[in-house]
């Protein structure tokens, strides 16, 4: 298949103030964004696809940074799924992350980095900027919202409330809250990234030093909550990593990476220390662990979606430990109760949570049905 052609990433600076879920208004917000396909004359064609975490604005396009192709090439293009011969596909960078769109690491009022004066965000705050930013590129109703993991969150947050701006929700491998488990393993990562001494309170820009040990260990933890033990099992099992002289590995009554799988995490974690920053790490993590759809609408899911014009369809994966089933199930039946019409698919994938990015063709076909 053709590989989507996007136009350059683009950065516009919001016309509005944004408004913020802890009372703040943050001004002068920039986000920076990438399209693919053509956007049609009643602009109904629009397919919003926001984020993961640690994902941005390179949807099908090569990383900048990391020369990688985009995280949902496999999803997105001509022909695909997500056919950019037919709908106009939109990606931005959320606010708080470190792609080009406002952060900690952009530029305060003072000239100097926000650092933590950036205000803490939520997903609503998420998608109040990717509203703000349909309505500049005038899409006042999206074809549809597709998201995985923190990308679904934005689609049901959407969905709730700004009810009139999609058509359809696709949401996969999500919840409508962070569990106390989720909210555990990110404050694991937190507290790595802020014990490490060059986070230098969050003020580590333009030292000559920054946290990428406790970033690292952050992304090494988070990492393991994307695979599924049967997945790291069939890849690294209890095998021994090759020694850097090529003889066979083994036990090196050490602290040395002697297993595969300690290599694997070790690497992942380094690499991840060359395109992310650690204060965004810190803002992102935080707003999806305050992500509770319920609460925001007086405690009772099915209020989120009370008269819905939307149709909805949720996919989880059996192996999938971090946003379980059974979450995706109570979701659906907030959606039922609502009188929400809503489609509901677990499929069998071995990859864990990381099932929605990678080979899994069922879900190919589940995206292009949704669409049509």
């Amino acid at each position: 298949m053709a590989t989507a052609r996007p136009l350059p990433t683009t950065s516009l600076q919001l016309p509005d103030p944004l408004p913020l879920d802890s009372g703040q208004v943050l001004d002068g917000v920039t986000i920076a964004y990438e399209t693919y396909g053509a956007l049609a004359p009643d602009c109904r064609n629009a397919i919003l696809v926001p984020h993961a975490l640690t994902g941005d604005q390179h949807l099908a396009s090569p990383h900048p940074i990391t020369g990688k192709p985009g995280w949902w090439v496999r999803m997105v293009g001509p022909g695909k799924p997500i056919d950019t011969d037919r709908f106009f596909v939109i990606c931005a960078n959320v606010i708080g992350s470190c792609m080009g769109s406002s952060g900690p690491a952009a530029t305060h009022a003072d000239g100097r980095p926000f650092a933590m004066r950036f205000p803490v965000i939520t997903i609503r705050d998420m998608v109040r900027a990717n509203v703000a930013l349909l309505d500049v590129l005038g899409i006042d109703r999206l074809h549809a919202v597709v998201g995985g993991s923190m990308g679904g969150m934005q689609a049901l947050s959407l969905a709730a409330n700004f009810p009139d701006r999609a058509d359809r929700v696709l949401a996969i491998a999500t919840t409508a809250r962070h569990s106390a488990q989720n909210i555990a393993f990110h404050e694991v990562g937190r507290q790595a990234i802020m014990a490490d001494p060059d986070w230098q309170g969050g003020n580590y820009y333009g030292t000559g030093r920054s946290p990428d040990k406790g970033l690292s260990v952050a992304r090494m933890a988070a990492h393991i909550t994307y695979l599924s033990e049967a997945g790291l099992t069939g890849k690294f099992g209890r095998r021994f990593q090759e020694r850097p002289d090529g003889t066979a590995g083994g036990r090196s009554f050490g602290f040395d990476a002697d297993f595969q799988v300690e290599s694997y995490l070790r690497y992942q974690g380094l690499a991840f220390t060359d395109r992310f920053d650690a204060n965004s790490y810190l803002y992102i993590t935080r707003a999806m662990d305050y992500f509770d759809l319920a609460e925001e609408h007086g405690g009772r899911l099915a209020d989120a979606f009370a008269g819905t014009p939307a149709r909805f369809c949720v996919v989880s994966f059996d192996t999938d430990w971090l946003y379980p089933t059974s979450e995706s199930r109570s979701l659906v039946q907030a959606l039922n109760a609502a009188a929400a019409p809503v489609s509901f698919v677990e499929l069998s994938a071995p990859h864990g949570h990381d099932s929605f990015l990678l080979d899994v063709p069922a879900l190919d076909r589940v995206v292009k049905g949704f669409l049509e």
